[in-house]
């Protein structure tokens, strides 16, 4: 169950960077602030996650 987490937290990382990327380009200073903040986070939870449950999950 703990390696779907992984994948979620993954994925909004992602698209959390993507978003930081394209702020950046338009110089929008509160986009970016919002994206930076979403990756910090979610990335943490993910890279967390990953270290304390492990991946793949041992069966």
């Amino acid at each position: 169950m703990s390696w779907m987490l992984v994948v979620i937290f993954g994925l909004i990382a992602i698209l959390a960077a993507i978003g930081t990327v394209q702020t950046l380009k338009n110089k929008e200073v509160l986009g970016f602030l919002f994206n930076f903040g979403t990756l910090v986070i979610f990335g943490g939870f993910a890279i967390a996650t990953l270290i304390t449950q492990g991946y793949p999950p041992a069966l």
